[in-house]
C-alpha cells in the first residue's frame, strides 16, 4: 500500500509538471484576413486571452493603425486594447472598448481607465481618427486608427482584455483569470514585438504551485493515509507497521498543506480587490482542523484507556471531515484556476481510482470481519441445555 501510494503521487505529479496548456486551435495571425482586405505591416499572436494584434505604424505621421481581434468572455461580452503611458497595468491605461449597443449593432468607445471601479466612456491621451467593430464566428474584431503624441518612443506598454457583459451601454467587470490577469506587455511599434509582462507570469506560476501543492496534499496524500488506517489495521500482520504509514504520510500531506496554505495567504495579499471567499474560508478551516489533528498524535491515549473511545470519535470527525472539504476545495481550486479540462479530468480519474480502491478494500475488510466472528463463534464451547444437566 505504500508503495502503490507513493508511486500514485509521484504520478500524479509528474503529470502536473509534464503537462502543458495547448495551444488555440485558432489559425495564426499570419493566415488571418480581413473583410476589408486590409493589410498590416506586423502581427502578433498575444499570449493570453487567444487574442491577436495587426498593426502599422508610421512614426513620421505618428499614426498608428491596428486591429485587435479576440472572443470574447461570453456572446454578449467585450474586448479592449489599451495603450498605458504611465504604467503597465489596467490603471492608468487609454482603452477601446468594441462591444453590440443597445441596438445590437457593434461599436466601439474610448475610456481612460483610471481606477478598478466602473468606467466610463471619456477622451483618452491619443487620437482616433476612425475605428469599428465586427463580430462573427464567435469573435470580435476591432479596428482603429488612432495618431499618437509626438515624439513618442516606438516602444509602448499595451494592455487588452475581454469581457462578459454589458450593463445599460457600460462594459461590466472582467474576470480575474491567469489569462486576464496576464493580459500585458511590451509592444515595439517599429520591430514588430510583443512581450508579455513578467509580473503576471510570476504570478501565475505561484498560483499553478499553491494548486499543485494543494492537489498533491489535502486532494491526495490525506485520502491514501485514510485508506492506509481503515483497511491495514484489520490484518495482525501489519500491525504496527500501517501506523506508521499512516502517521508519514498525514504529517507529510499536513507538511506539503501548510506550503500551499502559505502561497495562498501570499497571492491573496498580492491580489487586492480579488477575492475568493468560499475557497479561502474552506482553506483556512481545512488548516485548522489538520492542525487539530497533528495534536491528536501527542494527545493519542492507550488502546486499554477509558478515554481511548472518546479519541477516536474526534480523531475519525476530523479525518472526514478533512477528506470532504479537501476534495471540495481542491475543485472550488480548479474553478479559479480554470485550467484545461484534463487536469480536471485527471483529478477526478485518480479520485475515482482511489474510491474504487477503497470500496474494494471495504468489501475485504468486511469479508475477513465476519470470517473471524464466525470462526470465533464456532470455537467456543457449546452451553446448551443438555449441557446444564
Amino acid at each position: 500500500m505504500a508503495s502503490f501510494s507513493l508511486a500514485l503521487a509521484t504520478l500524479f505529479l509528474a503529470t502536473l509538471m509534464v503537462l502543458r496548456p495547448s495551444l488555440a486551435a485558432a489559425a495564426t495571425c499570419t493566415s488571418q484576413t480581413f473583410t476589408n482586405n486590409k493589410l498590416y505591416s506586423f502581427c502578433n499572436d498575444l499570449p493570453a486571452l487567444n487574442s491577436y494584434l495587426h498593426w502599422t505604424y508610421d512614426p513620421a505621421q505618428s499614426t498608428l493603425s491596428i486591429a485587435f481581434i479576440a472572443p470574447p468572455a461570453k456572446p454578449n461580452g467585450w474586448i479592449s486594447w489599451a495603450i498605458n503611458p504611465t504604467a503597465t497595468g489596467m490603471v492608468g491605461s487609454q482603452a477601446l472598448i468594441a462591444f453590440k449597443d443597445s441596438k445590437g449593432s457593434m461599436t466601439v468607445k474610448t475610456y481612460n481607465v483610471s481606477s478598478y471601479g466602473p468606467v466610463t466612456d471619456s477622451k483618452v491621451w491619443y487620437e482616433v481618427k476612425e475605428s469599428s467593430a465586427e463580430f462573427s464566428g464567435g469573435v470580435m474584431r476591432l479596428f482603429a486608427n488612432i495618431v499618437l503624441p509626438e515624439k513618442l518612443k516606438s516602444t509602448v506598454n499595451h494592455v487588452w482584455q475581454v469581457g462578459p457583459s454589458v450593463t445599460g451601454g457600460v462594459p461590466d467587470k472582467h474576470e480575474f483569470q491567469p489569462g486576464n490577469l496576464n493580459s500585458k506587455g511590451s509592444l515595439d511599434l517599429l520591430r514588430g514585438q510583443s512581450t508579455g509582462g513578467s509580473g503576471g507570469d510570476s504570478r501565475t506560476k505561484k498560483r499553478n504551485i499553491h494548486g499543485i501543492l494543494n492537489v498533491v496534499s489535502w486532494g491526495l496524500l490525506f485520502p491514501i493515509g485514510i485508506i492506509i488506517a481503515r483497511y491495514l489495521r484489520v490484518f495482525p500482520s501489519a500491525d504496527p507497521l500501517w501506523f506508521y504509514l499512516h502517521v508519514s504520510c498525514q504529517i507529510s500531506a499536513y507538511a506539503i498543506g501548510v506550503a500551499g496554505w502559505g502561497t495562498g495567504l501570499k497571492l491573496g495579499s498580492q491580489s487586492k480587490g480579488v477575492q475568493y471567499s468560499l475557497h479561502r474560508n474552506i482553506g483556512i478551516a481545512l488548516f485548522s482542523l489538520a492542525t487539530a489533528q497533528i495534536f491528536a498524535l501527542f494527545l493519542r491515549p492507550k488502546k486499554e484507556h477509558k478515554y481511548r473511545f472518546y479519541w477516536n470519535i474526534y480523531h475519525h470527525g476530523i479525518g472526514y471531515a478533512i477528506l470532504v472539504l479537501g476534495i471540495i476545495n481542491v475543485f472550488k481550486g480548479l474553478d479559479i484556476l480554470n485550467p484545461e479540462s484534463k487536469w480536471r479530468h485527471a483529478y477526478i480519474i485518480v479520485i475515482a481510482v482511489l474510491g474504487g480502491v477503497a470500496l474494494l478494500l471495504e468489501a475485504l475488510t468486511w469479508m475477513v470481519v465476519l470470517r473471524r466472528k464466525k470462526s470465533s463463534t464456532s470455537t467456543k464451547p457449546y452451553c446448551g441445555f443438555n449441557n446444564g444437566i
